[in-house]
């Protein structure tokens, strides 16, 4: 029997409440997350990747336990974590972790660096003491920090150096998995591919899992494994990345991958699809495909029907109607 997936998400809902009037009564509400689901195992990187306000923060966060979801299941390692109260999460807290994308912002300006990495140590009562002192001064060297630097304060470090501490923080504790919320966005780019390559080693020697959400295609690229993408609050394509970056099927994948940089040299000779439009608010999401109001392909049947995430090829998911299901599903027509 194989092993469950570190993580799994099944239908994950997270509706946010709008209140308005005098008595601040609820009058509608923000669909952040609308009916979301994905697995990733031991060892693998998915990304999240869409447009900002698409709902890959919320996911995170709701993975973390950090806000509650609405509706549907969140699965740690087999087990279902979704309604467990704070103090029944506790138990779990080791087994999921998080790099934020400031990491000055996480670190507490009044504590050493070696007593900010060693916090978690000590709460999960993995060490105590001298010993504490001795397992930051091997995850110091590990993420590429020297032993001294752990009575340096956080505003005597560097961007990179910084990431480098949040890095070690949630590595202290052996987790199965972390969430990497835009971890390298505010960094140079020479720093970026550092800090990448750091985290793609550490996956290697300790068979860490990561949930990895960014909007920045070559970063994915770099360092995932699949990638989800997201629009409006669903995911509208979920395959691995050679296959995204190769063949994209979903209409807004075409979009993001001929807006970005080049992130394929082959793909800079194409004819670019601009996206027409606005993205719709999600307090008030278009009816049926959420995104047939940008989309150059959409027919009559895409304005009232929500399309499913569906397998049209091997591991390669799409939810778009006019996608066959099986085979190969060949190019979308090219709109008049």
């Amino acid at each position: 029997m194989s092993a469950p997936p570190v993580l799994a998400v099944e239908g994950l809902v997270k509706h946010f409440p709008i209140l308005g009037g005098i008595l601040q009564r609820r009058v509608g509400e923000v669909r952040a997350v609308d009916g979301v689901s994905f697995t990733i195992a031991k060892g693998e990187t998915l990304g999240l990747v869409g447009e900002s306000g698409c709902g890959k923060s919320t996911i995170g966060k709701t993975v973390l336990k950090l806000i509650e979801p609405t509706a549907g299941r969140i699965l740690l390692g087999g087990e279902d974590v979704t309604k467990l109260p704070p103090g029944a999460m506790w138990q779990h807290r080791r087994r999921i972790q998080t790099i934020f994308q400031d990491p000055y912002s996480s670190l507490n300006p009044r504590l050493p660096a070696g007593t900010i990495v060693g916090e978690p140590l000590e709460n999960f009562a993995i060490a105590r003491g001298g010993e504490t002192v001795e397992r930051v001064a091997q995850l110091f060297q590990r993420v590429g920090l020297r032993p001294d630097a752990m009575r340096k304060y956080a505003h005597e470090f560097s961007g990179g150096q910084r990431q480098r501490l949040g890095i070690a923080k949630a590595l202290s504790v052996n987790p199965d998995l972390i969430v990497a919320d835009e971890p390298v966005s505010a960094l140079d780019v020479s720093v970026q591919a550092q800090v990448l390559n750091l985290l793609i080693d550490l996956q290697e020697e300790y068979g860490l899992a990561y949930l990895f959400i960014s909007h920045d295609l070559a970063v994915m690229r770099h360092i995932s494994h699949r990638i989800a993408v997201m629009y409006l609050g669903r995911i509208v394509e979920l395959t691995d990345k050679r296959t995204l970056f190769a063949r994209p099927l979903h209409p807004y994948t075409e979009a993001l991958l001929s807006a970005a940089t080049a992130p394929d040299p082959k793909r800079r000779r194409q004819r670019r699809r601009i996206v027409q439009g606005d993205v719709p608010s999600p307090a008030k999401p278009p009816p049926g495909c959420h995104f047939h109001t940008r989309c150059p392909y959409a027919v009559a049947e895409c304005k009232v029907t929500a399309p499913p995430l569906v397998e049209v090829a091997p591991g390669h998911h799409v939810a778009c109607l006019r996608r066959p299901v099986g085979g190969d599903p060949g190019p979308l027509p090219v709109p008049g």
